[in-house]
C-alpha cells in the first residue's frame, strides 16, 4: 500500500510529513510567529465556528464550481502562494500547477517560488496568479511586475503583511536561512532523513529561480517597509489585469483598498508566521465583508485544514478560499499521489458537509 493510501485527512499528512522532513524543513513549513498563539487563536475561532444541518433537501446532486474573475474554477479553493515548496519534495512547484491546470483553480505563485514564473503557469495551463513582494527600493519589485505580465499573467497578488520578516523561532533554532547553506548541524539533520536527502540530492538544491535575472539580487530579510499607498497607486497603474492585494485584517484598510481601485482583496495573517499578536483572520472576515458589501470580491486563506474549513469561510463572508502548508504535507508525505489523495479528502469533506447543511451549490456567497 502506498504511503498516499494512508492519508485520510490533513493531520495524516502532517503526521507523515513531520516524520519524513529534516526538522528543519519541517518546522519552516509548520513554524508560526513568537510563540504560536496567533496559530492556535485562529484555529480556536474556526473550531467554535458551527454550520447549519438542515434535512429533507433534495442534495444527491452537488454542483462544487464557483465563478471566480469570469472564470469557472471546479472548486471554490486555490493553492496559497508559498514560498520554496521543492523543500517539500523535488518539483513540488509543478505538481502543484498540474493541479491547478486539471481542476481550473488558480496556483498562486509566489515571489520566492523554486521554479521560474514562466514555467509553472505553462504547466499550469494559464491557471496562475503571480504573488508580489515589495521589497527595498522597489526596483527589482516592478522588474517583477513586467516579467509576471510578459509571461501571461492576468492576476497579481501584492501581499501586505511583511513589511519586516517575522521572527519565527521554530526557524531560527535550526538556522534556516535563504539561500540555502547547510552547516554541522544541518547536515546531521539531513543524514537522519536520508529519504528526503537524497531525493534533494537528486532534484538539486532549491533555488529562489525568479531573481535570476539581471539587476535583481534578492534578500528574504530585507525590509519591505517601504511600501505605502503610492507604491499601491503606481502598482494600480502598471497593472492592467486583476490587482489582489493579500493580509488584510482591517475593515478600515479592505474599504480603503476597495476605493482605492483594488479588484479583490485577500484576509490573511499569512497563516500566522508574521504578527503573533494578530487577530484571527477567521474573525475578521465578516467585518471585513460588512465593510466592502456583499459585491466586492474577498477572498481567505490562513489556518484552513479541512473540507468544512473551506465551507465555514465561505459562509462567513469569503467567495473563494486557499490552501497552504496542508498541500505541502501531503507532497512531503507522499509525493504526487499524495497531494492529489489529499485533494480528493478536502473535494470528500467539503461536498459532504454541503449535504448535511442542505446546499446543493455554493451560489450563496457566489452568485
Amino acid at each position: 500500500m502506498g504511503a498516499a493510501a494512508h492519508i485520510h485527512s490533513s493531520e495524516d499528512a502532517r503526521r507523515l510529513a513531520r516524520r519524513r522532513l529534516p526538522w528543519m524543513i519541517f518546522d519552516y513549513i509548520d513554524g508560526a510567529a513568537g510563540s504560536e498563539t496567533g496559530a492556535a487563536r485562529n484555529r480556536a475561532a474556526l473550531d467554535a465556528y458551527t454550520l447549519r444541518p438542515r434535512i429533507l433537501r433534495d442534495v444527491s446532486t452537488r454542483n462544487l464550481s464557483v465563478k471566480l474573475f469570469g472564470r469557472e474554477a471546479q472548486r471554490p479553493f486555490g493553492i496559497a502562494p508559498m514560498g520554496m515548496c521543492n523543500l517539500s519534495g523535488p518539483g513540488a512547484d509543478l505538481m502543484l500547477a498540474r493541479l491547478a491546470a486539471k481542476y481550473e483553480i488558480p496556483h498562486g505563485v509566489s515571489t520566492v517560488a523554486s521554479t521560474p514564473m514562466e514555467q509553472i503557469i505553462d504547466v499550469a495551463e494559464g491557471h496562475a496568479w503571480f504573488q508580489l513582494y515589495f521589497s527595498g527600493d522597489g526596483v527589482g519589485t516592478f522588474k517583477l511586475v513586467e516579467r509576471a505580465k510578459a509571461a501571461g499573467y492576468e492576476t497579481l497578488v501584492l501581499t501586505v503583511d511583511v513589511p519586516e520578516v517575522g521572527r519565527r523561532p521554530r526557524e531560527l533554532r535550526h538556522g534556516f536561512k535563504m539561500p540555502f547553506r547547510i552547516g554541522p548541524r544541518q547536515f546531521i539533520d539531513f543524514a537522519l532523513h536520508p529519504r528526503w536527502s537524497l531525493s534533494a540530492l537528486f532534484g538539486g538544491k532549491p533555488q529562489m529561480a525568479n531573481f535570476e535575472m539581471d539587476g535583481y539580487d534578492f534578500d528574504r530579510t530585507e525590509s519591505r517597509a517601504k511600501a505605502n499607498w503610492d507604491t499601491l497607486s503606481r502598482l494600480r497603474d502598471a497593472w492592467p489585469g486583476n490587482l489582489v492585494v493579500k493580509g488584510v485584517l482591517d475593515a478600515e484598510d479592505a474599504l480603503a483598498l476597495k476605493d482605492a481601485g483594488v479588484d479583490a482583496i485577500q484576509v490573511s495573517s499569512h497563516g500566522a508566521r508574521q504578527l503573533e499578536s494578530a487577530p484571527s483572520p477567521f474573525l475578521a472576515l465578516s467585518d471585513i465583508r460588512n465593510a466592502v458589501g456583499d459585491t466586492y470580491p474577498v477572498f481567505f486563506d490562513s489556518g484552513l485544514r479541512s473540507g468544512e474549513d473551506a465551507l465555514k469561510a465561505l459562509s462567513a463572508g469569503a467567495e473563494f478560499v486557499f490552501f497552504g502548508r496542508v498541500l505541502q504535507f501531503a507532497i512531503a508525505a507522499a509525493g504526487e499521489p499524495g497531494l492529489h489523495r489529499l485533494w480528493d479528502v478536502l473535494t470528500d469533506e467539503l461536498s459532504i458537509a454541503m449535504a448535511q447543511t442542505g446546499l446543493t451549490d455554493l451560489n450563496f456567497r457566489t452568485g
